[in-house]
């Protein structure tokens, strides 16, 4: 099972994403790290356990009001073996996909046709299904069009991140169940390396991690032990 730390971006600083609600959103200071400097949260993610893949959000970008690209590139390279998943709200996509994987946020995207051409233009696109408690933020129809998904998607549950309330079961088994050669990953809620293990039963191919590393709730013995299962 694959572990992917998160960074949140706003005005160059790491926030702490809680609930979705961005407006809300303050400057990193955890256990993990005393620090909202990027470079540094990354440094102490990295001392915790050798990631190999980073998912960064740059949710300036993704809310219309600024960009941290410049931000991410000087990421990439003093960091240039780490696998970067961004989204950016879609945004300088020719100079992101020269050296990052672009998520697809379908609260970004208006149409399952406009899907259908950046899953057809852009290089190894990730979807990131978008949640809000129950309701879903993209094309209405989109859920229901397997046929225009990558192979990769991330279950992004907004309301959970944050909240360590728990990864929203029910809704991966469900898209499991509809498509199970999906690689899906889970976003919003893990708590501990328990999730981790129920996740890992019900097929989900990876875990998005921020809240539980940084409150020092899974360790790298923990990381170790779910990965190398």
């Amino acid at each position: 099972m694959k572990l992917i730390p998160v960074i949140d971006l706003m005005q160059a600083r790491v926030v702490i994403a809680n609930k979705g609600k961005r407006d809300a959103y303050a400057p990193s200071d955890t256990p993990l790290c005393h620090s909202s400097k990027p470079q540094e949260v990354l440094s102490s993610l990295l001392d915790l356990y050798p990631f190999d893949t980073l998912y960064i959000a740059d949710l300036d970008a993704i809310c219309g009001s600024g960009s941290n690209l410049e931000l991410i590139y000087t990421l990439h390279l003093d960091h240039p073996d780490i696998n970067l998943w961004v989204d950016n709200g879609l945004t300088d996509l020719g100079r992101l996909c020269s050296f990052a994987r672009p998520v697809i946020g379908t609260e970004s995207i208006v149409s399952c046709e406009e899907l259908a051409h950046l899953i057809a233009s852009l290089p190894s696109p990730i979807l990131s299904l978008d949640y809000h408690d129950e309701d879903f933020k993209g094309p209405a129809d989109l859920e229901q069009h397997i046929e225009y998904w990558p192979k990769d998607v991330i279950v992004m549950s907004l309301s959970r991140v944050g909240t360590s309330s728990g990864p929203d079961m029910a809704r991966l088994q469900q898209l499991l169940k509809l498509q199970p050669r999906l690689r899906l990953y889970a976003a919003g809620g893990v708590r501990n390396p328990h999730d981790l293990e129920q996740l890992r039963s019900i097929g989900t191919t990876g875990a998005l991690l921020s809240t539980a590393l940084h409150q020092g709730v899974i360790d790298h013995k923990d990381i170790d032990h779910i990965i190398d299962a």
